[in-house]
């Protein structure tokens, strides 16, 4: 059945995306399948100064048995450009040669494999902390030095599980989630989902639901907020962990697809608001 007629089509519907460019790949996926994408960023990546994590990282891969666990390309990338900087270029390439590299997802294993480098193990979808403790698993760590690449939202769960199996884990946190420097345009959508002006929500990072809650609180209109995602709003999640972030913010999403990626995510709200939408 052709896109934007049937079951995969999203009748019109606007919505919420909330990231800031309208030629983004979810953004085009919704008007493809005959939606209106919204468009407000509500996250900015900010680039930290990990000059000191950077470097302990690359001597910690100096030895026999390292182990490097990768939670994201955008801070493997950084990690390496920090360190060249700092004069570590070989220093650092040559330890992730060595070492056993973990990878969560396919956007680090494409750096390395950019830089001539190769991961040795990965997690499987859909990629969350899930998966990488699972594989983790069955690593020996104890008394190794393990270096763990945060992605921008400093998640303790998977240093403290490496620190709990005795791993010596030297941590390293390239750059930051942070809120848009210019709220008012995340303040406008609040207001917009309240007052029912959008017909669905689709969320790909825990993060960004979490700012736009951050941003309701501030504007004190958390409750509001709720009743809305919970009744006139359609919540889709990409994966599992938004889907657990939204439940613990009170909103579990009524849409959530068997494959945490982008075309499936619109696939399945479009089938969800075709089963919902009057004829």
């Amino acid at each position: 059945m052709e896109a934007g007629k049937g079951r995969d089509s999203l009748h019109g519907a606007r919505v919420a995306l909330l990231e800031s460019r309208m030629e983004s790949e979810l953004a085009s996926l919704v008007r493809r399948h005959g939606g209106e994408p919204v468009c407000v960023p509500a996250m900015r990546e900010v680039e930290r100064d990990c000059a000191v994590e950077a470097v302990a990282a690359v001597d910690a891969l100096s030895g026999p048995g390292a182990i490097v666990v990768v939670a994201t390309g955008v801070g493997l990338h950084r990690w390496m450009t920090v360190a060249s900087g700092l004069g570590r270029d070989a220093a650092v390439r040559e330890g992730l040669a060595r070492a056993t590299v973990v990878c969560r997802g396919p956007k680090p294993v494409a750096v390395l494999k950019r830089e001539g480098l190769a991961a040795h193990v990965r997690a499987p979808a859909p990629h969350t902390t899930k998966e990488l403790l699972d594989v983790l698993a069955a690593l020996e760590v104890r008394d190794h030095e393990t270096v763990y690449v945060h992605d921008g939202g400093a998640s303790r769960v998977v240093p403290e599980a490496l620190a709990s199996r005795g791993a010596r884990v030297h941590e390293v946190q390239p750059y930051a989630w942070a809120l848009p420097e210019h709220r008012a345009p995340l303040e406008a959508l609040v207001a917009s989902l309240i007052a029912g002006k959008l017909r669905a929500l689709a969320i790909t990072t825990q993060v960004q639901a979490r700012n736009l809650f951050e941003v309701a609180d501030d504007l004190g209109l958390r409750g509001p907020l709720v009743d809305a995602l919970s009744s006139r709003v359609v919540v889709a999640a990409v994966g599992p962990t938004c889907a657990r972030t939204l439940e613990e913010l009170g909103v579990p999403p009524k849409v959530m697809p068997e494959q945490s990626k982008m075309g499936p995510l619109v696939l399945a709200l479009a089938e969800y608001l075709s089963a919902h939408t009057s004829p």
